[in-house]
């Protein structure tokens, strides 16, 4: 039987992060990747931004397994909110396996089970009949891997996040002999990741951190602070190097760090040897020259402890930052969390000692870039080819490099997708979907704590004019029965800040309440809804009036006697 195969993002594309994509063959439903985003300033009170995922709760029963290529929330941060609605087995390793249980104890999701695949970053599997590749890549998770799906009309292949890169680590070794393999047949289709496809050259080695952290370790007689991301374990194994090297000690900052380490000691995975580690009781007995103090986290949590840190407002009271330190930030943030960061910077330098921000600009995020991206269509010569991971410039740029890479591609063979539009392959030729009743839902759910999607966009707007406004509060009593105000009215102002007679103001709108209530209390039927929607009507007009400014108005009635 030819299969039929169908392809598309339900997110991830023009956006970075909430990867996920689907692949259809016939009548199985095969996911990959399962992430989350972090709200920038314009979703206060938002912890996450999840895929609309009702396209997988209508066909749970089809979904056949969830491919996650590495340990970081971008691919699995929404599976301990989706998955209980749409349930199937998980194939990943065994770190981003203990990463999603990490994650999802984070979040406060308790009652979640997954059903986990652990498999080697390069391995075959056969799942519903279908056989599965998978191919180890170099990238800041270790073991992250790419995967080929083949079918009878070719291979589909999804890069996963990668590198090209010669490392002798098993951890982070690109599997060009699989790659290799993989391109000796019927390649259909690849699917590959844009997040660096508009910087020139190759990404290694401007993703290694030793280069600007190994001058500081040798010239430095203090102690030695160093922030980095958990989740990138690339990372935290070049500064363990680092250490070792500089005959140092490392101390945990916090428990949370601790349990870090010691999660992946459990899963046989250990990132550090016992011996180059300093207890916290030893803190204060060990000398300035021989401690490196360790912070981890992620997304704005980081930044967070960062500030408390600085502020002296950390729970260990022996940890406090002063002149002879020197604090390595090795953060670089994404654009969502640049104003945290920034702040976190700056409260470091309150605290007198040596800072070293290490930048984007220095240190790269390991993905593809345009060479890496550039070997890899030259090693597999996809039919077809589809830029995944990124923001639509940064798709536009995926594409251009392969219409310009002497591969034969053409507009008609490379896939520019937005979340929801799919492509159907049928006798080996690809078609995009286009028409309305093709579409597939797709968009952002908003998590809230553990609740998912139950807030609306009037909501986050509400939440704004409060941040950026405030909020005016009024209360008023009214007798029913006498139809007259027994008391009021009250004004409070939080986080409203007025600069013209404040006295002047808050006068004309209590006469505003007291009037429109009045006039309410007038009619033969008393709408104490309508009495309050005309107050905040009223009020609001006269505020922006007077001060241009947009607070929330909330104005109260209570009615006794009634």
């Amino acid at each position: 039987m030819n299969d039929k195969v169908k392809i598309f993002a339900l997110g991830g594309l023009d956006e970075h992060g909430k990867n996920m994509y689907v692949i259809e063959i016939n009548n199985d439903i095969f996911v990959f990747e399962a992430g989350l985003k972090y709200p920038d300033k314009s979703s206060p009170g938002i912890d996450f931004i999840i895929p609309n995922h009702n396209y997988l709760i209508t066909n749970k029963s089809r979904i056949k397994a969830y491919f996650i290529s590495h340990g970081h929330d971008d691919q699995f941060g929404a599976l301990p909110f989706i998955y209980k609605q749409a349930p199937a087995p998980i194939y990943t390793t065994v770190a981003a396996a203990m990463m999603l249980e990490r994650f999802t104890r984070r979040v406060g999701v308790k009652d979640v089970k997954y059903q986990i695949v652990t498999i080697e970053p390069s391995s075959q599997h056969t799942i519903s009949g279908h056989k599965f590749t998978f191919f180890q890549t170099t990238h800041s998770a270790m073991h992250s891997f790419g995967i080929a799906l083949d079918t009878s009309q070719g291979t589909i292949v999804y890069s996963g996040d990668f590198i090209i890169e010669y490392t002798n680590s098993a951890r982070y070794k690109l599997d060009l002999n699989s790659i290799a393999k993989i391109a000796e047949k019927n390649v259909l289709c690849l699917l590959s990741e844009s997040n660096g496809a508009e910087k020139a050259g190759y990404t290694s080695p401007t993703h290694r951190l030793t280069t600007h952290i190994e001058p500081i370790f040798r010239e430095t007689k203090g102690r030695i602070f160093i922030s980095l991301y958990d989740q990138s374990t690339y990372n935290i194994e070049e500064l363990v190097q680092v250490v070792i090297g500089a005959k140092r000690k490392i101390a945990f900052y916090d428990p949370k760090t601790e349990d870090y380490f010691r999660d992946f000691e459990r899963v046989g995975l250990s990132l550090l040897d016992e011996r180059y580690v300093i207890s916290n009781d030893d803190l204060l007995r060990a000398r300035d020259q021989d401690l490196v103090i360790l912070m981890l986290g992620a997304g704005d949590k980081i930044f967070e402890k960062i500030i408390a840190l600085s502020n002296r407002e950390n729970a260990d009271k022996k940890i406090v930052l002063g002149k002879d330190d020197t604090f390595i930030m090795a953060l670089p943030a994404p654009a969502t969390l640049e104003v945290i960061a920034t702040e976190a910077l700056d409260s470091l330098y309150t605290t007198g000692c040596t800072v070293v921000n290490i930048t984007r600009k220095l240190f790269t995020n390991m993905h593809a870039q345009e060479e890496d991206l550039r070997m890899l269509l030259s090693l597999l010569k996809p039919k077809y080819y589809i830029p995944v991971k990124g923001l639509y410039r940064q798709q536009i740029a995926n594409a251009q490099l392969a219409l310009h890479s002497g591969l034969k591609f053409s507009h008609h063979n490379i896939f520019l997708l937005d979340n929801g539009v799919s492509v159907e392959f049928n006798d080996g030729v690809g078609r995009v979907k286009m028409s309305p009743l093709d579409l597939i839902a797709s968009g952002d759910v908003l998590v809230d704590g553990t609740g998912i999607g139950d807030i609306n966009r009037g909501v986050i707007e509400d939440r704004q004019r409060l941040s950026e406004d405030g909020i005016i509060i009024m209360a008023i009593a009214v007798n029913y029965d006498e139809r007259t105000i027994t008391a009021g009215p009250d004004v409070q102002m939080r986080g409203f800040v007025y600069v013209k007679d404040s006295e002047q103001l808050l006068k004309q709108i209590r006469q505003i309440f007291i009037t429109t209530v009045s006039e309410a209390l007038a009619e033969t039927q008393f709408d104490i809804d309508g009495a309050v929607k005309e107050t905040e009507s009223r009020v609001e007009k006269y505020i922006f009036r007077e001060t241009r400014r947009h607070p929330m108005i909330l104005p109260l009635i209570r009615v006794i006697n009634q």
